[in-house]
C-alpha cells in the first residue's frame, strides 16, 4: 500500500513539473492570410507598415520571442490557398492567451490614428480569409 502511495505522489509530482515546464515553453500560433487576388502587395505593405512595427515592439517587451512570414513558393488550389503565414512564438502560452491591450504601443506609434485606423480597416477589407493556428511540436523519438 505504501508503494502505491508513493507512486501516485511521485506521478502527482511528475505531471505538475510538466504542467510548470509547459507554462515556460514557448507558444507558437501561425496566423494565416488569404488576400483577394491582385491585393497581395498591397496587403503586405499594409502589415509592414502597421502591424509589423506594434509586434517588434511586443518583441522588445519580451512578450513575443520571435516574428516571421512566410509565402508558397507555388500556387495550390484555391480551397487550400493562403498567400501569408505569420508565425508568431510567445514567451508562453499565458502570455498569448492573456488578451493583452496593444492601444497604448499603436498609439505611441502611430500618431495619426485616423490614418492608421483607415489603413488597418483596408488590410482586412482586402481579405478573403484569415485562420489563426496555435501549433505544438511533436516528439518524434518520444515513446
Amino acid at each position: 500500500m505504501l508503494c502505491a502511495v508513493t507512486l501516485g505522489v511521485k506521478a502527482e509530482q511528475s505531471a505538475a513539473a510538466q504542467v510548470k515546464d509547459a507554462k515556460d515553453q514557448p507558444f507558437v500560433i501561425e496566423y494565416y492570410y488569404k488576400t483577394q487576388w491582385g491585393h497581395a502587395e498591397e496587403f503586405l505593405a499594409l502589415f509592414k507598415k502597421n502591424h509589423y512595427p506594434v509586434l517588434k515592439k511586443e518583441i522588445e517587451l519580451g512578450r513575443m520571442l520571435k516574428v516571421s512570414m512566410a509565402v508558397p513558393r507555388y500556387h495550390t488550389a484555391e480551397d487550400g490557398r493562403w498567400d501569408f503565414r505569420v508565425t508568431i512564438v510567445f514567451k508562453n502560452a499565458s502570455i498569448a492567451n492573456d488578451n493583452f491591450d496593444s492601444s497604448t504601443i499603436i498609439k505611441q506609434l502611430f500618431p495619426d490614428q485616423e490614418t492608421y485606423k483607415r489603413e488597418e480597416q483596408r488590410r482586412f477589407e482586402i481579405l478573403d480569409a484569415h485562420w489563426d493556428l496555435p501549433i505544438k511540436d511533436v516528439d518524434l523519438d518520444a515513446r
